[in-house]
């Protein structure tokens, strides 16, 4: 499946080939933010402190079609446990173009934005 690399590289929090996994001008919707992060740079950052806040991460489900990969997940954040999708969007040489991730309930997506905003404060990107 296309979308093996990239759950490979997020099951091991190691996104050490986002050049290769992901297209220059990519985007990353964020379930907490709603301007989209553009390039790769960003991209490489926010997936980084992703993998530092989430906790007992792991996939439950993987289904694609044509362009579109969704993969699901559950994790926790401190004590609020949550379940998300990515939803991936290749390109026609199977790099990403999007990545959009949703999460509920309400109480797990607020945990993750507070922590996202503490860990991305620290490391200087407000």
């Amino acid at each position: 499946m296309r979308s093996d690399r990239f759950r490979a590289a997020a099951e091991e929090k190691n996104f050490s080939a986002v050049d290769e996994l992901f297209a220059e001008q990519a985007s990353f919707r964020s379930p907490v933010v709603f301007a989209p992060y553009e390039g790769r740079e960003a991209i490489s950052m926010l997936l980084g402190a992703v993998g530092e806040v989430f906790e007992d991460f792991r996939y439950t489900d993987q289904v694609e079609a044509g362009d579109t990969a969704v993969l699901i997940f559950e994790a926790r954040v401190d004590d609020r446990k949550l379940n998300g999708v990515d939803i991936l969007r290749f390109d026609a040489d199977d790099r990403i173009v999007e990545l959009m991730v949703m999460v509920r309930p309400m109480s797990g997506a607020q945990a993750l934005a507070e922590a996202m905003q503490t860990k991305l404060a620290g490391a200087g990107s407000g």
